[in-house]
């Protein structure tokens, strides 16, 4: 398609016209025009389009034009039209970008929209004289102004640079990501990662800053013209049992585009949001590779020795890649994409499989599994990271042991836990009508691990539900698992209402369970309460002193958080795992003082979704694992093993 044909571009150019005319009367200079949403930004694009894009001040839109970036204090980075265009673009609806990243392209409906008064033009000129020009007063963040065509009213909202921009990554005008700082960790570190003694607020205190106290640029992270995480938030000011706050933004996948929502769930909106804008952080930087540069691209035949073998991290069974044809089998000679990571046991690079680190991204090459955010976490600091990353893998990990392996569990009193808080999560739960019960999830790692189930006490729709917690602190892993469920606690019936029909479907016939919110939902059936008699009817309930008196007496109580991320580390060691870690932080994050992480610790049993690719089921440890830690006297057979969809939700 040629550029006069396509959408906007008439409108486009009689803008850039009419703006000229105003400007050379003014005795200034033109604004170069751009216009959004007829071509693809995010795509691969030849600098005959990307340059005069990101050098626009002016972007016309069917609904809107808008005026920037303008300003900029020093000490942010430069951004740019093409900034602003790929921002812009990932905030489309699901049909435009549809449209425009897929190839199915677009037909102007009519040629010469939008229609661009005299008026308009005149409000348009206004916005570009009232902006500072480049070098104008300006502090903080670069801005853009919106125009509505409709209402003509004036909205301004920050911008944050794009790491992917294809012109600040070439020009360096973009920078600020850290790489700098990176490049003189390795230098000083060499091939070694540079982990550091991390003094803790306590002994007991395990993130070093709290989530509120991050100069998160709110505005610039949601906002509806180019927020990065999405367009805006929302509370959920009707939920009687937390204070949600949530998020969510298209992410383009191996599975087309993908709703990923983000969420805080604390009892203030206030800090709901704090924690959900970092969820989301954590999953933009976790969902696709946010720094430019080429991935190195070879078979795992030809890199053997530097790199880990994606079959340690399981596979799925035979019958899935028969059946399945979004997959493919693992094949050692054909080139697939690669990232840098680092064994910490071993204390050397390791070259990682980008699609065991990156789970909304993939090529058809490597698509031999669809892995998702297990062992992703985001920090202060490198340290922190890469402890609650092993956390969550930990937590999965004996989570599916239990589920899988048909353990039977201690269970914690909870009257012993002591704590308000806790007292008052399960008041909620009971003014919903639910029972909740915490399991000790151990199996033959010391840290703590924590099963919580709420039952419905009437045994309706939304039955069971599910949540695990981890952490150095008992009390608190019991909490941060009873505040998961409690966050899922209002909505699971009406999900099970919702899908009658379906869900029975699903319980006669395991196979259909395909999707994330389905493993969840099963278990608001009453009639799938049977899978889960182990849980109802544990071998003890013990206080949680008791239960944990073990954990005391091993628990490191340093000064120095990187004490615990070795804690952790050696523990898997000890059970026969490497201990991997991949930055994946982001441009933004490395400005805000965030760092974000993928652990891999292959063997560990990983979190899957969909009956037919659930890699736990092939790995070894799902029989050894509860021998090893003293729960039974053998190893699983295979006609031991609970073989039902597990309830993580």
């Amino acid at each position: 398609m040629s550029t006069d044909a396509l959408p906007l571009e008439a409108a486009r150019a009689g803008l850039a016209r009419e703006l000229a005319v105003r400007a050379a009367a003014a005795g200034l200079p033109a604004p170069a025009v751009s216009a959004l949403g007829n071509r693809d930004a995010l795509g691969p694009e030849p600098a005959a389009q990307a340059v005069p894009r990101a050098a626009a001040g002016v972007h016309l839109t069917s609904s809107a034009v808008l005026v920037g970036p303008w300003g900029g204090g020093p000490d942010s980075p430069a951004a740019c039209g093409s900034c602003l265009a790929m921002r812009w673009q990932r905030l489309r609806s699901r049909t435009e970008r549809e449209a425009l990243e897929t190839g199915l392209g677009s037909t102007a409906a009519d040629p010469g929209w939008p229609r661009l008064t005299g008026f308009t033009t005149d409000a348009v000129w206004s916005l570009c004289l009232l902006v500072p020009g480049p070098g104008g007063p300006a502090t903080g963040l670069p801005r853009v102004s919106r125009l509505d065509l409709e209402t003509l009213r004036v909205t301004t909202v920050p911008l944050l640079a794009e790491p992917l921009c294809p012109v600040c990554a070439t020009s360096g005008a973009g920078a600020g990501d850290g790489a700098a700082e990176r490049a003189a960790e390795e230098k000083q570190e060499g091939p070694v990662l540079p982990l550091r003694p991390r003094p803790k607020p306590a002994p007991d205190s395990y993130r070093l800053r709290s989530p509120g106290s991050y100069a998160l640029p709110a505005e610039a992270l949601a906002n509806p013209v180019c927020g990065v995480l999405g367009a805006g938030t929302w509370p959920d000011v009707t939920s009687p049992t937390t204070a949600p706050v949530a998020g969510s933004v298209f992410m383009r996948g191996y599975a087309g585009l993908t709703d990923v929502t983000w969420s805080g769930q604390a009892n203030s909106f206030r800090a709901s949001r704090d924690l959900a804008f970092l969820e989301g952080l954590e999953r933009y930087a976790g969902t696709h590779r946010r720094r430019t540069g080429e991935m190195l691209v070879d078979s795992y035949r030809n890199l053997a020795g530097a790199a880990l073998d994606p079959r340690e991290c399981g596979l799925y069974a035979p019958r899935t890649y028969r059946e399945d044809p979004m997959v493919s089998p693992f094949d050692p000679e054909r080139p697939i994409p690669w990232v840098r990571g680092y064994s910490l046991r071993d204390a050397r690079p390791v070259l990682v499989p980008a699609r065991l680190c990156y789970y909304s991204a993939g090529l058809a090459a490597d698509n031999f599994v669809f892995e998702c955010s297990n062992g992703c976490a985001i920090g202060s600091c490198l340290e922190e990271a890469v402890l609650f990353g092993l956390l969550e893998l930990i937590e999965r990990d004996a989570f599916l042991l239990g589920w899988y392996g048909g353990a039977r569990l201690t269970e914690i009193d909870l009257d012993s836990c002591g704590g308000g808080a806790l007292r008052a999560m399960t008041d909620r739960a009971a003014l919903q009508g639910y029972e909740v019960h915490a399991f000790d999830n151990r199996v033959d790692l010391a840290v703590p691990v924590v099963t919580g189930l709420a039952v419905r006490r009437d045994g309706g729709p939304g039955t069971l539900a599910f949540a695990a917690g981890a952490g150095f602190d008992p009390l608190g892993a019991v909490e941060a698992a009873l505040s998961e469920i409690l966050t899922y606690l209002p909505h699971l019936p009406g999900q099970v209402r919702e899908r009658p029909a379906e869900l029975a479907a699903m319980a006669e016939d395991f196979g259909l369970v395909r999707r994330l919110p389905d493993h969840a939902a099963l278990f608001g059936l009453p009639r799938m309460a049977r899978h889960a008699e182990s849980y109802l009817r544990p071998t003890a309930v013990r206080s949680l002193d008791e239960v944990y008196e073990d954990w005391a007496k091993v628990r490191p109580r340093s000064g120095d958080l990187l004490d615990d991320l070795l804690f952790c580390r050696d523990e898997l060691v000890r059970a026969g795992h490497d201990v991997i870690v991949v930055d994946q932080t982001s441009p933004e994050q490395h400005r805000l003082g965030l760092r974000t992480v993928c652990t891999v610790v292959p063997g560990l049993l990983p979190i899957d979704f969909g009956w037919s690719r659930q890699r736990a089921l092939g790995l070894p440890r799902l029989r050894t694992a509860l021998r090893r830690g003293g729960l039974r006297a053998t190893d699983l057979a295979d006609g031991d093993l609970r073989l039902v969809p597990h309830p993580f939700p």
